[in-house]
């Protein structure tokens, strides 16, 4: 067996994410209660079982330490590099300021648990009702359902960080308040089932991925505030 096809097996077959338990669970008695009568069914809720063991699989990373970084939120398709946007309306306030925002699309093969792109102090948290574009589109940054949140780090420098719905996914569960310290790669959330986390750079913050790069949620490095590098230029090769 090759190193590749272990590697894959141990990140399929890892501790699932509180918020699988009750999908897990209901997969398991459901397959249970079909193999008394139905071998066909049972055999859909297996795969059902099997799907949603995968999709909330929880792996273990590892966060470069480094106070000026920001890591990625989440596992997935850098969709989109968006220069000179203000935050969402709803944390926006009274801040014109103008970012850069970094999209990731998270599939529904891709590790769903968020991860906190910064170190430092939430300072506002909303939640929008709101639609279900395909998380792909630009649109969805205004009209899908979201939690948005403000942190301010250590260094004064303000990062927006938006889980937004997509297509399929219909819950969005973000784990932490306003007012509480949060540490860069530490987990916050999770959105069910295919999704798109933004971050909103500082303007003049060079990103340091390109649109179409696969990022790692909590280890890919998406910035570095001392801002010593020229922003990605992406090839395909």
């Amino acid at each position: 067996m090759s190193f590749s096809v272990v590697d894959s097996l141990k990140n399929a077959l890892v501790k699932p994410h509180p918020a699988g338990h009750p999908f897990i669970a209901g997969g398991i008695i459901a397959t249970a209660v079909f193999m008394l009568f139905s071998g066909e069914l049972a055999w859909v809720a297996l795969i059902y079982t099997l799907f949603c063991l995968y999709f909330f699989r929880d792996p273990v990373r590892v966060t470069p330490q480094k106070d000026s970084l920001v890591v990625a939120g989440g596992d997935g398709l850098i969709s989109g590099i968006v220069p000179n946007v203000t935050l969402p309306t709803e944390i926006a306030a009274d801040d014109d300021r103008r970012y850069t925002r970094v999209s990731t699309f998270l599939s529904v093969l891709d590790v769903h648990v968020n991860r906190n792109a910064v170190s430092g102090r939430v300072m506002r948290k909303v939640y929008v009702p709101g639609k279900f574009f395909n998380a792909e589109l630009d649109k969805a940054s205004e009209d899908n359902e979201r939690c948005s949140l403000i942190v301010e780090t250590p260094s004064g420098q303000t990062v927006g960080v938006v889980q937004i719905a997509g297509l399929i996914a219909r819950r969005i569960l973000n784990d932490v308040e306003e007012g509480e310290t949060v540490v860069a790669g530490a987990r916050f959330g999770i959105i069910r089932f295919g999704s798109r986390v933004d971050i909103y750079l500082p303007d003049g913050i060079n990103p340091l991925v390109c649109v179409g790069q696969r990022v790692i949620g909590g280890e890919t490095i998406i910035a570095d505030f001392e801002n010593r590098e020229p922003a990605r230029i992406g090839a395909v090769v």
